[in-house]
């Protein structure tokens, strides 16, 4: 039975009273047409939303599990509007809810194995849980603690006799000779040699007590390493089982296998469970027409996902679907905007692409936009054919991008078309230095939506790109000088600088509170948890060796303002080093991944300062580029 809300069940609004402008696009190409699809996250559909979470609210149940959420807003053939709601995975255990989007059809070809298997999960998720609280963990960290204090305590009392005993001798030697000054003196050496006896023997004691327990710990940790292996080996198994069984609906009526729609050998987990599939699948099926959707987080952090807030589609699990679910919506004029209705304006009264340009490009690279202030940006008759596909650079854009952030054209190649300028700070024929903004990536990423960034930009604007290689990253979120290499030559000799630390680095960032020392070094191991990417955190056993020094610049009212120079390149070391207790307990201004809750409109970390020496020429090169916050 389908389970359509009323728009009075999520607000008090009336819909005329809602702005729809979009605020983000869930995008795909149709695989029949190649076609770019597009189904706009709106404010009234953001608002909707909204009210959902009011429901989630006051249902203390659904607090406990963090997960995504989602309404779609459609339209029945009557012309009547109404919401579906979904959840991902299960819910409190369960995967049909009632009120709530049914699971993707298949499921049930599956439900034995599924059950036997889910059966075999949590039984080894209990043996990690068990495992992982032995007592013997909690005894071994005591009697550890316990003998680090004896043998501080021994190395303190030896290390003062030790000082007694070298005036002891100064004194000996002024005033004793021969025979007497030789018996003295192998007195002290005779104090000397118990005190190593005794250190020996508070080591064996230590090693005696401890070795039982460390074996037994070890034992453990052994058998929850093959469990864990055995555990995601399960879930492969079923999972491919599942991607097989589930089918999905478009609105042109066709029906498609998850597996045959995702790339091969590169089904994540949880494929077809999230929220958007499960929305559209059910709104095709139902003939109702999507007008509008939203996702959002509720419950307790996880990573980068924080309650309340909104979510695109997830590029890995729901990106390959996309294309494929919303095939069928061209004539839905709420979905088919202009493209220049975008997030950041561009030409208000002319279409970006006009329809009668007519591209035909070999490998799929587009052309620069730019430099139109009023004007369409091709001619309204303008067809270009040619063998390579390059498409002569039209200009830069001195302010904002005329595409929405998230909106990608079609390429053969993958290959995205250059919206933006980047600041070039240095350029010769063996390397280029680009003053990244925050919000764009270093490399492209696995998926469509994730393939504009500095590398791609740069491929399609300069006649030498496709040798270009990132010598560093950059995270996402974090500006400033990012370097690039012309040849694989200059390449391999400043990867090398990087590697053996020949390469100097400055960042400079505000946190989002004040420290109160003013300068020091941060020594803290960090380590990346494969269950929850691209989280970072201090782990003193896993933990890669990672130290950066700091220096406050300018205390700034309730901020400070602070010099990094990361000695390591971990990912995230700066910001970990930042806002980890152990380091300086404050996260950086706009690092909501670490627990910044100021408001801000980005994080503010940029890379302002790369020393090197040039691979070619042989010389230091000094770069510099000015921080903007």
């Amino acid at each position: 039975m389908l389970n359509l809300h009323a728009l009075l069940d999520f607000t008090d609004c009336d819909r005329e009273s809602i702005d729809s402008h979009p605020n983000y696009w869930y995008e795909g190409l149709c695989p029949q047409s190649g076609d770019l699809l597009r189904l706009p996250r709106t404010r009234m559909s953001e608002d909707l939303a909204r009210g959902l979470m009011q429901y989630l609210a006051a249902d203390g149940a659904c607090d406990r599990e963090g997960k995504m959420y989602g309404i779609l807003l459609v339209e029945m053939p009557s012309g009547e509007q109404g919401i579906l709601k979904a959840f991902s995975g299960l819910l409190n255990g369960c995967s049909i809810v009632e009120g709530w989007v049914p699971p993707i059809p298949g499921r049930d070809r599956v439900a034995f194995e599924e059950a036997r298997t889910l059966t075999q999960l949590e039984a080894m998720k209990q043996e990690l849980i068990a495992l992982n609280q032995l007592p013997q963990r909690q005894e071994y960290a005591a009697l550890f603690r316990e003998f680090e204090l004896q043998m501080q305590v021994l190395s303190d009392r030896h290390r003062n006799c030790k000082l007694l005993r070298d005036e002891k001798r100064q004194l000996l030697c002024q005033t004793l000779v021969a025979e007497t000054l030789e018996i003295a003196l192998e007195q002290l050496n005779q104090e000397s040699r118990l005190e190593k006896i005794e250190r020996r023997q508070l080591k064996r004691q230590r090693d005696e007590t401890l070795q039982p327990l460390k074996q037994l710990i070890e034992a453990a940790d052994r058998r929850m390493q093959a469990l864990k292996l055995r555990r995601k080996e399960l879930s492969r198994e079923l999972q491919t089982q599942m991607h097989a069984a589930y089918t999905l609906v478009n609105f042109l009526g066709k029906s498609r296998s998850i597996s045959s729609l995702m790339p091969t050998n590169s089904i994540p987990t949880g494929t077809g469970d999230c929220c958007a599939p499960k929305l559209l699948h059910c709104a095709a099926a139902n003939n109702l027409k999507p007008l509008a959707m939203a996702e959002f987080w509720w419950g307790p952090r996880s990573g980068d996902k924080i309650q309340g807030e909104f979510y695109g589609a997830c590029g890995d699990r729901c990106g390959p679907l996309m294309g494929f679910l919303l095939s069928g919506l061209s004539q839905n004029p709420t979905v088919s905007n202009n493209i220049n209705e975008g997030l950041t304006g561009g030409l208000e009264a002319q279409p970006l692409l006009p329809t009668s340009n007519d591209f035909s490009c070999g490998t799929g690279i587009l052309p620069v936009a730019g430099g139109l202030e009023a004007q369409p940006l091709l001619p309204t008759n303008h067809h270009i054919s040619c063998g390579t596909g390059i498409l002569p650079v039209a200009g830069g854009l001195e302010a904002q991008p005329l595409l929405p952030t998230n909106h990608h054209i079609s390429c053969g190649t993958g290959i995205l078309p250059v919206t933006q300028m980047l600041p070039i700070i240095y350029e010769d024929k063996w390397l280029i230095a680009v003053n990244k903004p925050s919000g764009l990536l270093s490399v492209p990423g696995r998926y469509l939506e994730n393939q504009d960034s500095v590398l791609s930009r740069l491929r399609n604007l300069l006649s030498d790109g496709l040798e270009l290689t990132a010598v560093h990253r950059l995270d996402w979120e974090t500006s400033g000088i990012l370097l690039l290499a012309r040849d694989k030559e200059t390449s391999s000799q400043l990867r090398q600088q990087f590697e053996t630390k020949q390469v100097h680095k400055v960042y400079e960032a505000v946190l989002s509170g004040t420290v109160k020392i003013d300068a020091g070094t941060i020594d803290l191991p960090l380590w990346g948890d494969p269950e929850n990417r691209p989280y970072q955190q201090v782990n003193w056993e896993c933990g890669k060796p990672s130290v950066s020094r700091f220096q406050v610049m300018a205390r700034e009212g309730n901020c400070d303002r602070v010099e990094f120079l990361p000695l390591t390149g971990r990912t995230h070391q700066l910001r970990v080093h930042a806002a980890d207790v152990r380091g300086l307990g404050i996260p950086i201004l706009g690092d909501r991944l670490y627990g910044c809750r100021a408001a801000a409109n980005r994080l503010h970390l940029h890379a302002r300062e790369l020393s090197f020496e040039h691979p070619q020429l042989g010389e230091r090169l000094h770069l510099q580029a000015a921080t903007r916050f």
